[in-house]
C-alpha cells in the first residue's frame, strides 16, 4: 500500500471517529460512510481524496450510475461524500468543499411491485391444505391478501381477535392503534377451516391464545412465515419482485382499481396519513398505462 493511500485512509477513519464523537451515530450509518468513502477512494486509484474537485466527483457519480447502482444509492454515496469534505474544511485539511454546488439525484417515488390478480391467486393455492401446516399457510395467506395486514400484525392476532360472525378482525398496528377490518368470505372459510382441522393439531398438548401456531405449539416468527410464502412463490412461479409486503401492496392496488376510494384503503391499511395510500393509486395508473402500451393497437 503506497504512502498517499495511506494517507487517505487515515483521513477516513480520522473522519469516521470525529462524527462519532460528534453526532453519535450508530454502527450502521458508520459502516455505510466507510464503505462508501473506501469505494471512492478505490476508484481515485492514485489521486488524493484531499486534492478531489467536483469535476473528478461528478465522473464518479456517472460511473456509479453506469455500473448499474440505483439512484437511490449514488443519492447515499454522495451523502457521505458531503459529509467528509464538509469534516476536510473543518479541520482545515482543504479550503473549499467540492461537493458544494453538486446537486443530489432526483429519487423520486419508488412504486412497489404489484402482483396480478391471477399470481396472487397462485401463491394463495400453493400450499398443500391436506396437511395441518398447508392448511395454517393457506389461511395466513388468505387473510394476508384479504386485509392487507403486515406479516408482523398476522403473526401477533390472537384467536379472540376474530369476531366470525361479523367476519371482522381487530388487528393491533403501528404504534398500538387499533383497527376492525372485514374478512371477506373465502377468507373466513379458509380460517373456519384451519380452526377446526389444523390449529388442535398443531397445539399438540400446549396452550396458547395465537390464533396461528408454529408445529411445535407456539407463536410464528415473521422470519418463518415469510420464509414460506417465498417457498410457496417459487411453487406458483411467482417470486420476482417478492418483498414481506407483496400481499399487502396488491391487497391496496386492486382494490383502487376496482373502484375503492382512498379513504377506505387507507382506514383498512392503517396508514396515519392519506399520502402514503396515495402511492398506490400511481401504482394503479402506471399498471393501466402499462396494459395500454402493451394492448391497444395504438399503443
Amino acid at each position: 500500500m503506497n504512502s498517499e493511500n495511506n494517507e487517505s485512509l487515515k483521513l477516513i477513519e480520522g473522519f469516521i471517529d470525529g462524527v462519532w464523537m460528534e453526532k453519535g451515530l450508530s454502527k450502521n450509518t458508520l459502516s455505510a460512510y466507510r464503505q462508501d468513502l473506501f469505494n471512492f477512494n478505490s476508484w481515485l486509484k492514485d489521486s488524493k481524496l484531499e486534492n478531489v474537485d467536483k469535476i473528478k466527483l461528478l465522473e464518479y457519480l456517472a460511473y456509479r450510475l453506469k455500473q448499474g447502482y440505483s439512484t437511490r444509492s449514488t443519492a447515499r454515496t454522495l451523502s457521505s461524500l458531503r459529509a467528509f469534505y464538509a469534516f476536510l474544511v473543518a479541520k482545515s485539511v482543504i479550503v473549499d468543499n467540492p461537493t458544494s454546488k453538486i446537486d443530489s439525484p432526483k429519487l423520486g417515488h419508488s412504486l412497489p411491485k404489484i402482483l396480478s390478480e391471477e399470481d396472487v391467486e397462485k401463491l394463495i393455492k400453493a400450499p398443500d391444505t391436506k396437511t395441518s401446516i398447508g392448511l395454517r399457510d393457506r389461511a395466513m395467506l388468505e387473510l394476508l391478501y384479504a386485509c392487507g395486514l403486515r406479516i408482523s400484525e398476522l403473526i401477533k392476532l390472537d384467536i379472540l381477535d376474530l369476531n366470525v360472525r361479523q367476519g371482522l378482525v381487530k388487528v393491533m398496528g403501528k404504534g398500538d392503534k387499533e383497527r376492525l377490518v372485514p374478512m371477506g368470505e373465502e377468507s373466513l372459510d379458509w380460517i373456519s377451516l384451519y380452526l377446526s382441522y389444523g390449529r388442535s393439531l398443531l397445539l399438540k398438548n400446549n396452550q396458547s391464545s395465537y390464533l396461528f401456531l408454529s408445529n411445535r405449539g407456539k407463536g410464528m416468527t415473521r422470519q418463518t412465515f415469510w420464509y414460506r410464502i417465498k417457498q410457496y412463490a417459487t411453487k406458483a412461479g411467482v417470486d420476482e419482485s417478492l418483498s414481506p409486503h407483496t400481499l399487502r401492496h396488491a391487497f391496496a392496488t386492486h382494490l383502487i382499481n376496482h373502484g375503492a376510494d382512498l379513504r377506505t384503503v387507507q382506514l383498512l391499511l392503517g396508514h396515519t396519513s392519506l399520502s402514503t395510500t396515495q402511492i398506490y393509486t400511481e401504482v394503479a395508473r402506471h399498471r393501466m398505462k402499462e396494459l395500454h402500451r402493451e394492448h391497444h393497437p395504438r399503443g
